[in-house]
């Protein structure tokens, strides 16, 4: 699988020189490899080559890949998160990037007490208000924030955002931005059980830009793993 390789250090490379024009450290950025309908010998193959961190859109996926992935690396949920299936990744995961409601959140609270363990968790953003994406709109955060801070068993590392297609990456910087400001703003509040640590922003698509505004989780998919086989 000499591709994912070729296809790694071109994408390593990238974000270095994004770090570069922005005046960053590399290793202030992580590279998730999104591994949606990329099976576990690929998965493994792309861990082997210096992926730390994979993250798939689906419980079921998390689920059926888990034991047949190489130990160490970090578990990502980042597609949307119903309740009912917290149960199923919450001994599995280390960071979910789709908080969006404090109905969710206290279940992941419920269900990370039975485990004895803090379950970190990003909000994400609908920075546009698009119907079509799941998020919450920018001025509902502080009273997530205040809410889920009362819980104990979870804790807010941040934001998350999915910024729309655009055929001109650059289309993305003002969203990337706005994020960034929000990011920062946040930074400056007390709340118990909240830290801001991580920003996840940035796809195959557009990373580059999200390295240049501040995004230090990256979501890559096709970029790595190449295009999607969505019968599977």
């Amino acid at each position: 699988m000499e591709y994912l390789k070729i296809n790694l250090e071109e994408i390593n490379a990238n974000i270095e020189r994004a770090c570069a024009r922005a005046g960053r450290s590399r290793d202030e950025v992580t590279l998730i490899g999104v591994t949606k309908t990329i099976d576990e010998p690929a998965i493994n193959a792309s861990i082997q080559y210096g992926v730390t961190d994979i993250a798939e859109n689906k419980v079921q996926e998390i689920t059926r890949k888990y034991d047949n992935i190489h130990k160490g690396v970090k578990w990502h949920l980042i597609g949307h998160l119903q309740t009912n299936k917290v149960k199923y990744i919450i001994d599995k995961v280390d960071l979910i990037h789709s908080l969006d409601s404090f109905k969710l959140a206290e279940e992941i609270d419920k269900r990370a007490a039975q485990h004895g363990k803090v379950m970190e968790v990003l909000i994400q953003i609908n920075v546009v208000d698009e119907e079509s994406k799941f998020g919450i709109p920018r001025s509902e955060v502080m009273s997530l924030l205040e809410e889920v801070s009362k819980l104990q068993h979870i804790k807010v590392a941040g934001l998350m955002n999915i910024a729309p297609f655009y055929d001109d990456p650059e289309m993305a910087r003002r969203d990337f931005k706005v994020m960034k400001q929000l990011f920062d703003t946040l930074k400056d509040t007390t709340f118990d059980n909240v830290e801001m640590k991580y920003l996840s922003m940035g796809m195959t698509g557009d990373y580059e830009v999200a390295v240049e505004e501040g995004a230090n989780l990256l979501r890559v998919g096709t970029g790595i793993y190449g295009a999607r086989d969505y019968s599977k």
